[in-house]
């Protein structure tokens, strides 16, 4: 991890696959200047009559210091150079189910944000993907004869589960023993077209968290539930139950999906929407080979929320692997015509999540987005952030 003292506000973006670093040195404090600007392999120096900021990089990330070029000064940021770097990332995606060892223990379901637990000592068998939820409108293209799975919803049997783009569906009969969450009555509609369920937007569908009460998943019928990915955590049962900042397991969880799905289907753009079908985030995926390194002082006079301050340390340094997204927030009418123009564009997916969880989402990159250097905030009509992973 790097580190450094307090001072001038440093911020670099190294590329790891295209093995390229901008680096950005924060306007100094009044009677800052000069600058003395020190760079080594390993570390980067910035001396002022002032004060010292040392920036340590983590054992990954290597610069080649002859390779410094484009030194420019933009006013609101400070000085803009780019060099060459050496670096691995260190970011896994690894998906809870994809190590087959894992998915036959027996495992627990957390609520991510209190820990009470959903279902315990569930064995899972099965660990399946479900298919794209667009899969069948294209039957009619692979079949000569009518369509063999019309009316033929894919249901989780009790040792399956069945992962989607942003939720795992799984079977509830088995826990009837246990201490469950609130599952309310369901109303539900089978469609030949689909991958598995279409429902009524009713809010009694909704499975809330007995201790915190927040929206865990919907239930699907009397015995299949949806969790959300961003809700739930699945350990093995001889596990604790981690704990991870919410801001956190947000970010990484969205992050993951984001590269998951335009490397399996080269999908760069999302449209984030809640339970309730209302499209919140228009999102652009820019690139997933980020790894972000920065002296936190910049942020020093940014008000903190009570759901970020876990990823606020002032007076300290940080290196993140991330993604770097451009978004549109559309809530209260904002982007309508963007917005619609998205959703009817078939080449353009949505993810879905609880509502409440888009608004977090849209904190966080917002959040993030104010930490960038004034010159990084905007591309062309959009916003730019990092979703960051945990390291």
């Amino acid at each position: 991890m790097a580190a450094a003292a307090a001072g001038t506000p440093v911020f670099l973006e190294v590329r790891t696959q295209l093995r390229s670093a901008l680096l950005i040195l924060g306007e100094p404090k009044e009677g800052g200047t000069p600058m003395d600007i020190s760079i080594t392999p390993s570390s980067l120096q910035v001396k002022t009559p002032a004060d010292c900021t040392e920036l340590r990089l983590p054992a990954e990330v290597r610069l080649v210091p002859s390779s410094c070029r484009g030194l420019q000064y933009v006013a609101g940021d400070g000085l803009h150079l780019r060099l060459q770097v050496w670096a691995e990332s260190n970011a896994k995606l690894i998906s809870m189910f994809n190590q087959s060892s894992q998915a036959r223990e027996c495992c627990t379901f957390y609520c991510q944000s209190c820990g009470e637990v959903v279902i315990r000592d569930r064995k899972l068998l099965r660990v399946l993907p479900l298919p794209s939820e667009n899969w069948g409108a294209l039957v009619g293209e692979w079949c000569c004869h009518p369509d063999p799975f019309a009316n033929k919803p894919l249901h989780p049997q009790e040792n399956d589960c069945f992962i989607g783009d942003s939720f795992f569906l799984v079977n509830l009969r088995s826990d009837l023993w246990q201490p469950r969450p609130e599952l309310a009555p369901v109303e539900t509609h089978c469609l030949s077209s689909e991958n598995h369920f279409k429902l009524k937007p009713k809010a009694n569908t909704k499975v809330i968290c007995k201790r915190c009460k927040v929206m865990l998943g919907e239930t699907m019928s009397s015995e299949t539930t949806k969790f959300y990915m961003t809700e739930i955590i699945i350990q093995p049962s001889e596990r604790n139950f981690p704990i991870i900042p919410r801001s956190q397991f947000v970010q990484s969880v969205i992050a993951q999906c984001l590269v998951e799905l335009s490397t399996a289907r080269s999908t760069f753009r999302f449209t984030i929407q809640g339970h309730d079908g209302k499209v919140y985030i228009l999102l652009w995926l820019l690139n997933s080979d980020s790894l972000v390194i920065e002296s936190l002082g910049s942020s020093r006079g940014i008000t903190k929320f009570p759901l970020l301050e876990d990823i606020l340390k002032a007076d300290s340094s940080s290196a993140w692997n991330a993604v770097k997204v451009l978004y549109q927030p559309c809530v209260k009418s904002r982007n309508e015509k963007l917005s619609s123009a998205w959703e009817s564009d078939i080449s353009i997916h949505a993810l879905t999540l609880p509502s409440a969880t888009c608004l977090e989402l849209l904190l966080i990159l917002s959040r993030n987005n104010a930490t960038l250097p004034p010159s990084l905030r905007y591309m062309n009509s959009f916003q730019t952030s990092f979703s960051y992973l945990t390291c």
